[in-house]
């Protein structure tokens, strides 16, 4: 059963997305006015819906560029395809390059975090500026139970491909305002079926936890070639009530980055647009307006 954007979301996502095919799988991304380029990243069980109300603030400024990683949103969901991370990096560089992108700043959360430093470490020289919330670029051995349990097999495709607890669980436990029941229902839309919900599991059973795991080599790549971009304009957004991601991730890329601006909400949980947006937005205003600046004159 596909997704009827037109049907379901028109109030709430009011864009028109675009798509590319690479060997008959279709990806749908948002690419919405001019400007400097920011790309933003989603994580999972989300998608590009998760930053609609960023989307809206920065497009009258900027060219903003949001992929549905494969598997997620409207993006086709292939039920044989490889979901690694490595694969998910390869899609978004394809698109920036059909594009025709060669500079770009970086909105990353969750999944993102990984995605887009493994992207961005591929050409570093063309990063202006990172902006980073609620997510990791490195190794760790933490993972929630509630979490690890989906990645049990067995127990896991009946959970998350059956039951839908992963999805359904995010739209109470990522937030610590009650999430309205509209928006809600714009995130569990994509994924209606036990098809639909393929990535949210793959993105679970690729979490890199040891080195048996295909993508911690990867990971571990990513984690050593952050000192890149040590001297590159960061604001770091964090929601402290966050389950998954806690503080002390916070804390490990706020030792990361030392030149990084950094904010912590301390009443937001993990989907920290959804509980603190209003707060958020004239921090992000500002920071691209400070470091994008230049291209915005020269325009």
């Amino acid at each position: 059963m596909k997704f009827n954007k037109e049907k379901n979301l028109p109030e709430l996502y009011p864009f028109t997305p675009k798509t590319f095919n690479v060997a008959g799988v279709k990806r749908s991304y948002l690419d919405e006015g001019e400007g400097p380029v920011i790309v933003m990243l989603h994580g999972n069980p989300t998608w590009s819906f998760y930053y609609r109300n960023l989307v809206t603030l920065l497009s009258g400024k900027y060219r903003i560029i949001v992929p549905d990683h494969l598997g997620c949103g409207m993006s086709d969901k292939p039920q044989y395809y490889i979901y690694r991370l490595r694969n998910h990096i390869d899609n978004v560089e394809r698109l920036l390059k059909k594009l025709k992108i060669d500079k770009y700043s970086l909105v990353v959360h969750d999944w993102g975090g990984a995605i887009g430093m493994g992207l961005a470490l591929r050409t570093p020289e063309r990063v202006e500026s990172l902006v980073v919330m609620n997510t990791a670029a490195f190794l760790s051995n933490r993972i929630p139970w509630r979490i690890n349990i989906c990645r049990t097999p067995i127990i896991g495709d009946i959970l998350v491909r059956g039951l839908n607890v992963f999805a359904r669980g995010a739209i109470h436990m990522a937030v610590k305002k009650r999430m309205p029941r509209k928006v809600a229902k714009g995130y569990l839309a994509p994924y209606n079926s036990w098809a639909n919900r393929i990535a949210t599991l793959r993105f679970v059973q690729d979490i890199p936890l040891s080195e048996k795991d295909e993508s911690w080599n990867l990971l571990k790549e990513i984690e050593q070639g952050l000192v890149k971009f040590r001297h590159t304009p960061m604001l770091i957004l964090w929601g402290g009530k966050d389950f998954c991601f806690t503080t002390q991730f916070y804390d490990r890329w706020r030792e990361e980055f030392p030149q990084a601006e950094c904010i912590l909400f301390t009443d937001a949980g993990h989907y920290v647009l959804e509980d603190a947006f209003d707060q958020i937005a004239p921090r992000i205003s500002d920071f691209f307006n400070n470091n994008l600046s230049n291209q915005l004159s020269d325009g």
